[in-house]
Order: structure tokens, then C-alpha cells, then sequence
């Protein structure tokens, strides 16, 4: 009966006011958290905490670190931002789409840091100098794996520019075969050990690459100015996939440009750092402009690219990359707002109520996860198939959650979020609340499923609680928008 509790729950906070946008800060994700996504903009995190700057090389959007937003804030050509990636950081500035920070000490997976990647969508390595730590590494393959995009742009082999016994082939190569995460040949694919002195790598005939016809343009030729290339192993990833190759190369031999997957994310790898040089930096640097040259289309390469890792599709111009398959943009989970009671989602009993003891963002209905006061596990869950030609699959929804428990340290109740196959295996766990997240009103949050385009796959939301103190995780308004 609307307006009497179906339960007995001890409630401490009542909802106050609406739903707020979450931030980065206001987040406290698990370990193993995807990337936060909202449906824009794209969150790209640049490099530069590994020397990325040594010797002539300037490898940064800005010189204003973390965010290239206090150099110029509206920035309208290259030279308002120094760096010679400027050219790529206001490219993307200026669709809109995109919001980009520079990391300029150890990467992070699930910590506090502003730079933490849990908070953006993808990671460039623009041609990395020192190697990376053990966690730094278990950090960025957690990442990918849990629906992350990864940049890797190498040199050619011998490009030790601080002089401390390593390059770029020899640090992105330690990535992939030395971390705690997977060393079997994750991305499918080696660097090789070359110095290629020049050439125009060509695209390969493939008019459904979102990479190669994205919405920055369509991609024909690169450009090696000493530059390397990739080996290619699909027997190890059969995702693996080479887009532009050294001439008189092709098949697994010479990639130039290659994409692959890992878990739910997506991974870019590219064999020189010409490419993406604009000829601007800081004064000092000798550069070389390959941005621009007349021979290439590097620019539309960087930046399809750059939409494709983050899983969006932006206002670049042009069509609209597509990739396999077709996608009609759409909203896909049913009952989305619980209006309809029980039906459509498979829920404990009870989850799903209209009771008067905690309050519905919009309508009558909400679902309600543990709040007992007793050891309690409540699950919520969906199954659902996304398109396989959608290059966006936005999941939101908003949670309010109360507690008794008055710690500030120690996560005694927890509600989860993951993604799991037709057989119920989980694929990824996209976050872990807790008590410790507790506050008044409704927050959003979202993160990106545009890794499983193509598959069926079940949303599901476990609360626990332990065995006294009520923790209650109120959830309403979820959605996922594919497109």
C-alpha cells in the first residue's frame, strides 16, 4: 500500500533535494572500477610523468599542468596552448566534447588523485621515456581491462632521450609482457625493435573503421620519421587489428598503426611520435612538424583515434564513424524509472517499492538495497544487448545513500555494480559504494559499456550489509543510452 514500508528498515537520512552531476572528487571507486562516464564530455589524461619532455622532445598539450584550460580557456588555434601536442589538445578542445588534464606523476588506478584514472575514459603515453613501476602498471592494464582506452606512442628503437638505458620500444614492450594483470600477449601484438628512417605508411581498404573513417576525417597515409612499427599476434588476441602499414608490409608484419582489445577496453598503437609533433613547443626544442605535413593525414589519425579509445562519438564533422553494425540511438533498459513495479528487472523482493520511508527521485517507484540493520545481501539486475555498431553506450543512474553506521574509515556495507555474460560470469565490476559514500539526495553516476557492443549482457547491483547498522542504497532514473 503506497506510504507503508513493505519492511521494517532504521532510517537516519531523508532525501534532501535533487540529483547532483558527480564529480571526480565526490567518487569513491573500488580498485577495480571502470572509468566514470558521462555521455559527454570524453576525458582524456596525457602523460607527462615519465619523461616525456627530455632531451628535444616536448610531448604535451600544455604547459599548464594539470589542466591546460588556465593557459587559455577558450583556445582557438596551437599557439594558445604550448606544447608540441598543442595542435591535438585544441583540436579537441574546441569540439566541446572533451575535457583534458595532463598527469605529471604516478599513474593511479582507484585513488583520490584528480589525475586517478578511474576518472577519465582514456590514457596517452605520448612516447614514454622511463619505465613504468610495478603499480603504475598494474593501474593502467586494471584500467583498460575494466573498459578504458590506452594510446601507446612509441619511437623508433634507441630514442633514450634522458640517457637512462631505456626507449619507448623497450618501456611500452615491459608494459605489456611484465605486469601483475595479464603478460600473455594482452593487445595481441610486440614492437618491434627498428629505427625506420622515413616513409608513408598507407590506410588499409576498410570503409567501416571507425579509426580510418571517423568523424575528424577519413585516414589515408601516416608518416615515419624515424619511427618503428608492430608485430602482430592475433593467434594471442584475435582482436588485434592493423589499420596503416609500412610500405611493401601487411597481414601481421609492419604495422605502423595498429587497435586492438583488452577486457572492455580498447588499446591504439602507434610507431613514431613525428606524427603527432606540430612543429610549436617550448623554446629551446628542436621540432619537427608532422601534424601538418602535406603527405599524411595525421591529425584525422590522432583524432579518430582518440574518439574511437574513449568509446564517443563527438561533433569532429563528417559521418559519424559507425564502426560494424548499425546503431539507432536509443535508450535500451526498460522499466528504467521502476514506474512499472517489479516488471523487467529480476530484484529481491521488496527492492522495487513505492514506500513512503525513503523517496523516489521522480514518480512513485525507486529501488531500495538492504537498509535492514542485519546482514542482508539485496540484488537488482537487467539483462540487456547493445548494438554492435554503437559507438557509445552511456549507462547512468541516480543513488542516494543513507547509513547509521557513523565510521569514516571502514566500508561495512557496500553495494556493487557490475556487468556480467549469459552465463554469469563477471566481466567487469564498474564500481563499490559503501557506507563511507553516504550523503543527502540523489547523485549520478555513469561509466561506459561501449566495450560490449554486440554482446547480451546483465547490469547487475548487489547490496551487502553487515550485521548491525543499517546501510541503505536508494537507486532511481537509471538509463542506457547507446548511439
Amino acid at each position: 500500500m503506497p506510504g507503508s514500508p513493505r519492511r521494517p528498515r532504521k532510517v537516519t537520512t531523508l532525501l534532501a533535494g535533487l540529483g547532483l552531476l558527480v564529480t571526480g572528487a565526490a567518487l569513491q571507486v573500488a580498485a577495480t572500477a571502470t572509468p566514470a562516464h558521462a555521455a559527454t564530455p570524453h576525458r582524456i589524461l596525457f602523460d607527462d610523468g615519465h619523461a616525456e619532455e627530455a632531451g628535444n622532445a616536448d610531448w604535451i598539450i600544455s604547459t599548464s599542468k594539470p589542466d591546460p584550460l588556465s593557459q587559455d580557456s577558450s583556445p582557438s588555434s596551437e599557439t594558445d596552448w604550448t606544447g608540441a601536442l598543442s595542435s591535438w589538445g585544441v583540436a579537441l578542445q574546441k569540439t566541446g566534447d572533451y575535457s583534458l588534464k595532463t598527469a605529471t606523476s604516478a599513474l593511479t588506478y582507484g585513488g583520490s588523485s584528480t589525475t586517478d584514472l578511474s576518472n577519465f575514459d582514456t590514457l596517452v603515453l605520448p612516447e614514454p621515456n622511463t619505465l613504468f613501476t610495478t603499480a603504475e602498471k598494474t593501474a593502467i592494464m586494471n584500467f583498460v581491462k575494466n573498459g578504458g582506452g590506452l594510446f601507446m606512442i612509441s619511437d623508433h628503437t634507441g630514442a633514450d632521450r634522458n640517457s637512462d638505458g631505456e626507449d619507448a620500444v623497450e618501456i611500452l614492450n615491459d608494459l605489456m609482457t611484465n605486469n601483475s594483470v595479464d603478460s600473455t600477449d594482452p593487445f595481441g601484438f610486440s614492437i618491434d625493435s627498428l629505427s625506420i628512417s622515413s616513409d608513408y605508411p598507407s590506410a588499409i581498404s576498410d570503409s567501416t573503421d571507425p579509426v580510418l573513417h571517423g568523424s575528424f576525417g577519413t585516414v589515408s597515409k601516416s608518416l615515419i620519421a624515424s619511427g618503428t612499427t608492430a608485430t602482430l599476434k592475433p593467434a594471442d588476441n584475435s582482436a588485434v587489428k592493423g589499420l596503416l602499414y609500412r610500405t611493401g608490409y601487411s597481414g601481421n608484419t609492419g604495422a605502423f598503426f595498429a587497435t586492438s582489445t583488452f577486457g572492455s577496453g580498447r588499446v591504439a598503437f602507434w610507431g613514431d611520435s613525428s606524427p603527432i609533433d606540430d612543429g610549436t613547443g617550448q623554446s629551446g626544442n628542436t621540432l619537427y612538424d608532422g601534424w601538418h605535413d602535406s603527405g599524411a593525414t595525421n591529425a584525422a589519425l590522432a583524432l579518430n583515434a582518440t574518439e574511437w579509445l574513449a568509446g564517443g562519438s563527438s561533433s569532429g564533422g563528417g559521418d559519424d564513424g559507425g564502426g560494424s553494425g548499425t546503431c539507432t540511438a536509443a535508450q535500451l533498459l526498460g522499466n528504467n524509472g521502476f514506474e512499472s513495479g517489479a516488471g523487467t528487472w529480476s530484484a529481491t523482493s521488496g527492492v522495487i517499492t513505492n514506500s513512503s520511508s525513503q523517496s523516489a527521485r521522480t514518480g512513485s517507484y525507486y529501488a531500495w538495497l538492504d537498509g535492514y540493520g542485519s546482514a542482508t545481501t539485496d540484488t537488482l539486475s537487467q539483462s540487456v544487448t547493445i548494438p554492435s555498431g554503437c559507438t557509445t553506450a552511456a549507462l547512468s543512474f541516480y543513488l542516494h545513500i543513507d547509513t547509521a553506521e557513523t565510521t569514516t574509515s571502514t566500508a561495512y556495507d557496500t553495494l556493487k555494480v557490475q556487468v556480467l555474460n549469459s552465463s554469469g560470469t563477471v566481466l567487469s565490476t564498474l564500481a563499490t559504494y559503501s557506507n563511507l559514500n553516504a550523503a543527502g539526495g540523489y547523485t549520478q553516476r555513469g561509466f561506459s559499456l561501449a566495450g560490449y557492443a554486440g554482446q547480451t549482457v546483465t547490469l547487475k547491483f548487489t547490496g551487502t550489509e553487515g550485521s548491525t547498522l543499517q546501510t541503505s542504497f536508494v537507486i532511481d532514473d537509471t538509463a542506457l543510452n547507446v548511439s
